[in-house]
């Protein structure tokens, strides 16, 4: 249904020739407002976009001029409910409407839409009326309801408890309240208008907290939709108590048997009543009856809390063997209910009196090397009781090395040894002597005594190790430590005390002990001279370690040293030498030699081992770096390529040899190379040929003789090894006896020529990564060379030579 109010001013023109007048009047119509009013109705919650109603056709609008006079709904609402279809003049919902957040709990929810046309301007006062839908279920504002009643309240008392909510309206709103089953409770409903109606919760029958302490109930709220939703509230009723029940004892009679002299505060009975009231109803407090006599109130008493009777004087069978004590158990309500009991107390004659034990005579100390039988200490025991209460046993641990003998005196024993001792397994007795009664039970006490085992110097000193093996640098700085042997001695005090020397007795293994000196106190060996390892590689002596016991002492032990080579030797130049000692020599080739011809042969050799002994050999300078080249493992200097005219006639080498140890050592030689004619050479060749005859017989021999007295030495050496290790008591092992790494093969040799003659240097390879092993037997051969007038030898660094004749 809608209304409109004025449609005329769509239908006015201005005339401007009917004068001002009228022209004003058509202005005022112009601007005037036309309006007109619709009302629609929709469910909340709808879906967005939900069409509510067209506006352009129940108001008789135009749609296609909707667009044009730009039909809108003007809202302060930054998020409006509903907007209008500018095409057709459709209202639709603009997001989901909850009519509780728009219109809280009035009855009728009404929107009031403003719709705006311009052009003429028109509004139109659209009404739309939000319907409700039960969407809520019921809620208590809390969950949980605790209450709490007295067990002594009386049936028909009500208990007002709080209403549900629904933000529903209306029938759809709270409807009725239900109770969960219950025999004491029943639920009343009051109805109060616009208030709702309120749940009250009644007693229909009587409680007892002994009972049922606590009632758990359910509340449930009903509203008015069809299938009707609902909520719920947990009800639980605490049933506070009332003093009813008085204290009732466990047992009908207590009847306990106490020993004679039990100490005081023993609690041998204890009462127990309990009271089915809750609080201070229920709480139970003990007492004696105020008739009990005052003999027995100073003998026994009751802990008011726990109901334990303890012993408070001496109690003695020979005085009383039964006592009759009453009892009283109250709660501690306001008006208190008790409860009487009579106790019986038996007292039971016992073996009230434990041995006695003393030591008469006692030593405190004894030697390690006392006999078995010694006597250490007299013990003595006695027992009050009689009888067999009075009859004592004593004895002392199995696992000590004491026993009690008896003596011939009743009650008296005498404390002995029963085996060797040792202090140095056990310096130390803590002896625990028991004595016990044949009492029923029997009684028993113990005594422990202190035992302390003297030293005797039974021990001889130990060195850590046997052998000791070191290893020494050469070139060590005279009179400082190089190595230290340490000892100890299982025994104590004095006898513990242990001096060092060396033993020095002239034997053939200890001949190089004068060189050394030890710390008598602290076992370090000083050196008194600087070792060589080309002169000795190692030795042996012996170390005394003595003790400072009476009588002393002593043992000793072998100490292997093996000296260390170090790079202390730098290379010497064996060829060229000239008649001046320098290294220097001239060489002369004829000019029409080739490529790879042999110059002539550096040799040097190096007295160190290993890589301290390897010599490598460079070009320092020269005048033309084409033409020579030099061999950096042999020396040799070999042309690169023919000579031309254009070359020079002389030639100076300058070259370098070094060791490779840490620090590497070097030498240098000078070679002059002059460029002769073929005949000069030949001719000179001629002369050089007979001297080299000369001195290859020469060569010879020295090889000779050098070759025999390196295999007598080999197999010298190789006895003497088998003999020293069929004689020794201990194995040691030394990096210098044996190399774990070594397979045996020799496989790196060193060839040159003499003449007509080829020399062949074998030995095991070595390559500049590698690592010598400390202690390589590599020997030295050195043999003169007369060639050139020059004093030239051969370095062999290799235990085996071989020698081949071509």
């Amino acid at each position: 249904m809608f209304s409109v109010l004025t449609m005329e001013q769509r239908r006015s023109k201005p005339r401007w020739a009917r004068g001002y007048l009228v022209g004003c009047v058509v202005a005022v119509l112009l601007w005037s407002v036309a309006s007109a009013q619709i009302r629609y109705s929709i469910s909340e919650e709808v879906n967005e976009g939900t069409v509510v109603g067209n506006i352009a056709k129940d108001l008789g609008l135009d749609k296609s001029t909707l667009t044009k006079r730009k039909y809108r709904i003007v809202s302060s609402n930054a998020d409006p409910l509903f907007h209008v279809n500018q095409n057709d003049g459709v209202l639709c919902v603009s997001r989901k409407i909850d009519r509780e957040e728009v219109c809280a709990q009035s009855s009728t929810c009404l929107i009031n839409l403003k719709t705006v046309l311009e052009n003429p301007l028109e509004v139109h006062y659209v009404e739309v009326e939000v319907l409700d839908i039960n969407d809520h279920s019921p809620s208590f504002p809390h969950k949980e309801k605790t209450l709490e009643i007295s067990e002594s309240v009386l049936p028909g008392v009500r208990f007002p408890l709080q209403p549900a909510r629904d933000q529903d309206g209306g029938p759809l709103s709270i409807q009725q309240y239900k109770l969960s089953h219950s025999d004491n409770f029943r639920l009343e409903v009051k109805d109060k208008g616009k208030d709702g109606k309120i749940p009250i919760l009644v007693v229909q029958k009587s409680l007892d907290r002994e009972t049922a302490g606590s009632h758990s109930l359910v509340l449930t709220a009903l509203d008015g939709g069809k299938p009707p939703k609902t909520g719920e509230m947990d009800i639980k009723v605490n049933v506070l108590d009332v003093n009813d029940n008085a204290p009732v004892f466990s047992k009908e009679v207590y009847s306990v048997m106490l020993n004679e002299n039990a100490p005081v505060g023993t609690t041998f009975l204890q009462v127990n009543a309990t009271d089915l009231d809750e609080g201070p109803n229920g709480e139970v407090v003990y007492s004696f009856n105020s008739i009990v006599n005052h003999r027995l109130l100073e003998l026994f008493d009751i802990n008011p809390l726990t109901g334990e009777i303890v012993v408070k004087g001496i109690v003695d069978f020979e005085e009383n063997d039964k006592y009759e004590i009453e009892i009283e158990a109250s709660d501690k309500g306001m008006a208190p209910l008790t409860t009487q009991k009579s106790v019986i107390i038996k007292i039971e004659d016992m073996n009230d009196n434990a041995p006695e034990i003393e030591v008469t005579s006692f030593s405190s100390s004894i030697p390690e090397d006392s006999r078995p039988g010694t006597t250490v200490a007299l013990i003595s025991v006695n027992d009050l009781d009689s009888g067999l209460n009075g009859k004592v046993i004593c004895s002392i641990s199995d696992d000590v090395p004491f026993t009690l003998s008896p003596s011939l005196q009743d009650k008296m024993y005498s404390l002995v040894t029963k085996s060797p001792l040792d202090r140095e397994q056990q310096s130390h007795y803590e002896l625990t002597i028991t004595a016990k009664d044949a009492g029923q039970p029997p009684l028993s006490s113990e005594k422990t005594i202190s035992v302390v085992v003297s030293d005797v110097n039974d021990n001889s000193p130990e060195f850590s190790l046997s052998p000791y093996t070191f290893y020494v640098p050469e070139a060590n700085e005279p009179g400082t430590s190089v190595f230290s042997v340490k000892a100890f001695d299982r025994d104590e005090n004095d006898n513990a005390l242990i001096s060092y020397h060396i033993l020095r007795d002239g034997s053939q293994e200890n001949k190089l002990a004068s060189f050394l000196n030890i710390n008598s106190e602290s076992g370090d060996i000083l050196a008194l001279k600087s070792f060589d390892f080309e002169v000795l590689k190692k030795f042996q002596f012996q170390v005394v370690a003595t003790d400072s016991g009476t009588p002393s002492l002593s043992s000793n032990v072998t100490v292997n040293v093996f000296i260390l080579d170090q790079n202390d030797n730098a290379p010497v130049i064996l060829y060229p030498v000239s008649s001046n000692g320098s290294a220097e020599g001239v060489e002369e080739i004829p000019r029409n030699v080739n490529a790879g011809h042999l110059v002539t042969k550096v040799r040097a050799y190096d007295a160190d081992i290993g890589y301290n002994g390897w010599l490598l050999f460079s070009l320092q300078e020269v005048t033309d770096h084409s033409l020579f080249g030099l061999d950096r493992y042999t020396g040799q200097i070999r042309t690169l390529r023919s000579f031309t005219e254009t070359d020079e006639a002389e030639h100076k080498l300058l070259i370098l040899v070094k060791d490779n140890g840490n620090v590497s050592l070097s030498a240098t030689a000078t070679v002059i190379v002059k460029l002769v004619e073929p005949k000069e050479a030949f001719a000179a060749s001629d002369v050089k040929s007979a001297t080299k005859v000369d001195e290859e017989d020469n060569v010879t021999f020295y090889l000779m003789i050098t070759l025999g007295s390196v295999s007598v030495l080999f197999i010298i050496s190789i006895i003497v090894l088998i003999a020293m290790q069929c004689s020794k008591s201990t194995d040691y092992t030394s990096k210098y006896l044996q190399e774990t790494n070594y397979d045996g093969t020799l496989c790196h040799s060193i060839q040159y020529r003499s003449g007509d003659k080829r020399y062949m240097l074998v030995g095991p390879r070595m390559s500049i990564g590698s690592t010598i092993v400390p202690g390589s037997h590599a020997n030295t051969l050195v043999l003169p060379d007369r060639r050139r007038g020059s004093g030239e030898v051969r370095h062999l660094q290799t235990s085996i030579f071989t020698y081949a004749q071509e």
